[in-house]
């Protein structure tokens, strides 16, 4: 199954299997503060939400091969634009977090569709075009589905 799909068909019915109350494997985020966290990592791919550029130049290369390869992201690796402190949660319920992400889901692949050449930057790893964003995204969602052990 190609990355895309697995955004269109199974990630949002594997989201809908937590409860709310489940402790992560890793990290400080809830269930729902995770899924708000992965509709704002979305939202970053095609321009909802931005953010500076929080990597040096002369970093730049070695993060990208390491966001573009098969390399699994560590649990508990630290994000810049992440406190200790979660985030205050935005959404009433999980449920609403739950639309709230499915709907992000489709903008951002609906951006691609109007706008097939287009990049976006990454604040970690610099400018990525759609497929770059797949596979990125990909990465990030199944590292975040093993902190609450849903793959």
């Amino acid at each position: 199954m190609s990355k895309e799909q697995f955004f269109i068909n199974e990630y949002v019915p594997l989201l809908k299997k937590l409860k709310g109350d489940e402790k992560g494997n890793f990290g400080v985020l809830s269930p729902q503060g995770m899924i708000e966290h992965m509709t704002d990592s979305i939202g970053i791919a095609w321009k909802r939400v931005v953010e500076p550029m929080q990597t040096a130049e002369i970093h730049l290369e070695k993060v990208r091969a390491f966001a573009l390869s098969d390399r699994e992201f560590k649990p508990g690796v630290k994000n810049s634009l992440m406190t200790e402190t979660p985030a205050p949660l935005r959404n009433a319920t999980i449920e609403d977090a739950v639309t709230e992400i499915e709907a992000e889901v489709k903008s951002f692949i609906d951006y691609y569709k109007a706008n097939p050449g287009a990049k976006v930057l990454n604040p970690f790893f610099g400018e990525f075009n759609y497929e770059q964003w797949l596979h990125l995204l990909h990465k990030h969602a199944n590292h975040h589905l093993k902190q609450f052990n849903l793959v």
